[in-house]
């Protein structure tokens, strides 16, 4: 009896504690279940969109691609997973909050909300709704300002032509949630020269969070040219400047001119455009002397630039890239530089357009058909002056407008490149081969003057058997004109970049000749720090 009571005690045990399990379960159970449906229960539609955007005024202009994307995702939670916060929203979240890495200072709105949002011991969190449609909104904000930068309307009015880049935001988040990686680095979203960029900022803000530049004492009323041998507190520290930029592997502290600094000297100029000679003269020191913020604005100014450059520019085959600052074109083949050319450019009064175009013809030994507007600027003048002046300088009259005829000293020299386009622009050699010689070169009156000239149509043709060298070098005599038709358009983009990087790391700094930094600054940043502080 006592053995069979015992062991009906246990069994009472047992499904007792089986059955608090069983409820503990299924409270669990009914409790993850709950979670599940507080999480799912977001209700996203045109109306919970609208009324989002009257309640966050100041996200009011992302309203139209957060409504895109939402229609695109059959209006289901993006942000949200069984849990919570997806790790990819996570990830959005860390990236808004170091946006000073890729240059931008745009502060994002409600962003204390966002925080809150993040937040897990926050007791004031938005609603789950609020959350979704702050997160998309946030990231709207974010591909807009690093993967599109200033809308093409804007890139008109500040005279860049050439072709604005087209993203969809919907399918630029598909693809980021397939591969958060992407949010890192992605040539697909950003023009390769960006990243190189971005490399190049963080090296100079460093220099600057370490202030490692330290101005270059001169005294301005008995300062004269530093050559090699001379001896002078300066050149110490301009040694040291130059190892802190990379020009110089070390920094021996010597205050002598000696064979390593000459290396870095020379490297420094090459870096900056500038003649290449030893002299190291008040100018230089001056720029050397610049704040490193110019340094490090001038950076993200051509990040920007970046954010405009469709991706599909360097991942063509073959390409002319004219860059107006560093005065250079280059002719890219299959992924390399296969000619790089000195060039002019148009001066302050004609300055050469920035755009794109495709070239489809070359002419040897062409006509110079003067612009009207040199024929009354200047050309009328000359002739009222000089009853021979055409005939002097090989020109005609021909249908009431003024050509020179071909020959070595006509102003297009003996080759010029064309792609038609509004502003009558296009590459031309020249005989004023003198005027490459100087740093800062803006003397055409728009067009692009290329030393190179007889090179690049060597190079351009040299796969085609119907124009060998000797046909070239016969068309571009002088005697007659001849035009080339291309059997392939080659697609010409004439760009603005006061800093380039270059593949080995070098971060070149070019002159901003038409001032074009100065103001797309003042355009984007709008604050009291200029160019020229």
């Amino acid at each position: 009896m006592r053995n069979f009571t015992f062991s009906l005690i246990i069994v009472t045990v047992s499904f007792f504690a089986f059955s608090l399990n069983s409820l503990s379960n299924n409270a669990k159970s009914n409790s993850d279940l709950s979670n599940r449906k507080t999480l799912a229960v977001i209700t996203i539609d045109a109306a919970s969109i609208n009324a989002f955007f009257k309640k966050y005024s100041k996200l009011k202009k992302y309203q139209k691609d957060v409504e895109g994307i939402y229609k695109a995702k059959e209006y289901k939670s993006i942000w949200y997973d069984d849990k919570s916060i997806t790790e990819f929203g996570s990830l959005l979240y860390q990236k808004v909050n170091v946006l000073k890495d890729q240059g931008i200072e745009e502060k994002m709105p409600y962003k204390e909300q966002i925080d809150e949002a993040f937040n897990e011991s926050s007791s004031s969190k938005p609603s789950q709704l609020d959350t979704e449609l702050l997160l998309t909104s946030m990231y709207v904000f974010y591909a807009s300002n690093v993967y599109s930068g200033v809308d093409p309307a804007t890139l008109k009015k500040i005279g860049w032509y050439l072709p604005a880049k087209s993203i969809s935001y919907s399918h630029i988040l598909d693809s980021l949630m397939v591969d958060t990686n992407r949010l890192n680095e992605d040539d697909n979203l950003l023009f390769s020269q960006y990243y190189k960029l971005k490399d190049a900022l963080k090296k100079y803000r460093k220099i600057e969070t370490d202030n490692l530049w330290q101005k270059i004492a001169i005294d301005s009323a008995t300062f004269k040219d530093l050559r090699p041998d001379d001896t002078a507190i300066a050149i110490k520290q301009i040694r040291n400047r130059l190892f802190v930029v990379g020009d110089l592997k070390q920094d021996s502290g010597s205050d002598i001119y000696d064979e390593e600094l000459m290396a870095g000297v020379l490297n420094y100029k090459k870096r900056y455009n500038l003649k290449i000679n030893y002299a190291l003269t008040r100018d230089i020191i001056n720029q050397m002397n610049e704040p490193i913020s110019k340094r490090i604005r001038t950076i993200m100014l051509n990040m920007e630039r970046c954010r405009w450059i469709p991706t599909k520019l360097a991942k063509a085959e073959e390409y002319v890239m004219v860059n107006i600052p560093s005065f250079r074109l280059f002719y890219v083949k299959d992924g390399k530089y296969d000619l790089v050319s000195d060039i002019f450019v148009g001066n302050r009064l004609s300055e050469t357009v920035i755009f794109s175009g495709s070239m489809d013809r070359i002419v040897f030994s062409p006509y110079w058909y003067v612009p009207n507007s040199i024929i009354q600027n200047e050309l009328k003048l000359q002739i009222a002056n000089d009853k021979n002046y055409l005939e002097e300088h090989n020109m005609e009259w021909n249908g009431g407008k003024v050509r020179q005829k071909p020959g070595p000293k006509n102003s297009l020299g003996l080759v010029k490149f064309m792609f038609p386009n509004p502003n009558d622009i296009y590459m031309h050699d020249t005989p004023a081969k003198s005027l490459f010689e100087f740093e800062k070169r803006t003397f055409s009156h728009g067009c692009i003057n290329v030393k190179e000239a007889k090179q690049l149509a060597l190079h351009i043709l040299k796969d085609d058997p119907d124009w060998p060298v000797d046909k070239i070098e016969s068309a571009m005599s002088g005697e007659k004109e001849t035009t080339c038709m291309l059997k392939r358009k080659i697609p010409v983009y004439i760009g603005y970049f006061t800093c380039w990087v270059q593949d080995n790391g070098e971060v070149n700094f070019f002159p901003d000749v038409y001032d074009r930094d100065e103001s797309l600054d003042k355009l984007i940043y709008n604050d009291a720090v200029t160019m020229k502080d």
